[in-house]
């Protein structure tokens, strides 16, 4: 009789852990969706602490450090779900790479937005992201080729002229391209930095944030909308 009281005991505790854990998770979702990662924070993290397995709750927390940029601690955390992200595995890679892309670390953010890619080909914002990142390293026609798959993607992006405009001026750049005599490397030299300058800025302000990509949803056939908060512009 006692054996079988110790047992109900155990099961009764087992179903309150996990009834917390469940009411955890709702209240951070809700502060998420709600554009309050401060308020998120706490409830993610204990729901974590119960199961280091909830893919949701960890890519919402690790979105909730970067809104507050504490990044090291939302690349700690993406990195740990990474391996077991099933179908957020494009998502988890993509805000990985805006992770270290905000940290200066261009080639861990190209390395991410690679693995977004592989994961979901038709992740438009991983394109755009990478077409960014691969201005900044130089790799002007191959940033034109993933401008131009986002673009395919997001037709009707509000980012279009700007992206098109920046595509006709590196077509136009590279078919201007003349061999020029030893005199002039020096000016040279000065105004292709300048135009690097240029390219870095306006790409720069193309970056798409975890904000601008649909998919994240409370759990039903609602898609929720960021607002472009992490915009760089």
């Amino acid at each position: 009789m006692m054996k079988r009281f110790g047992l109900g005991l155990s099961l009764w505790v087992l179903f309150l852990a996990q009834g917390f854990a469940q009411d955890a998770f709702t209240q951070g979702e809700e502060f998420f969706l709600q554009d309050k990662p401060q308020e998120a924070i706490p409830f993610l993290e204990l729901v974590l602490a119960e199961n280091p397995a909830n893919v949701r709750a960890a890519l919402y927390l690790g979105i909730s450090y970067q809104q507050l940029d504490r990044l090291d601690e939302a690349i700690a955390v993406f990195l740990k779900i990474l391996p077991r992200g099933g179908d957020e595995t494009a998502r988890i890679a993509f805000n990985l790479g805006n992770a270290y892309y905000n940290k200066g670390s261009v080639k861990y953010a190209d390395m991410y937005y690679t693995r977004a890619i592989e994961a979901d080909p038709a992740y438009a914002s991983a394109y755009l992201n990478r077409a960014n990142i691969l201005i900044r390293s130089g790799a002007l026609l191959e940033a034109v080729s993933d401008y131009e798959q986002y673009l395919s993607l997001e037709p009707r992006s509000p980012k279009r002229p700007r992206i098109e405009e920046l595509i006709g001026y590196i077509k136009e750049e590279f078919a201007a391209k003349e061999p020029r005599g030893i005199e002039a490397e020096l000016p040279a030299q000065a105004e292709v930095e300048r135009k690097q300058g240029l390219l870095n800025e306006t790409s720069d302000s193309l970056q798409a944030a975890a904000e601008e990509t649909a998919g994240l949803s409370a759990g039903g056939e609602d898609v929720l909308e960021y607002e472009d908060q992490l915009e760089t512009e």
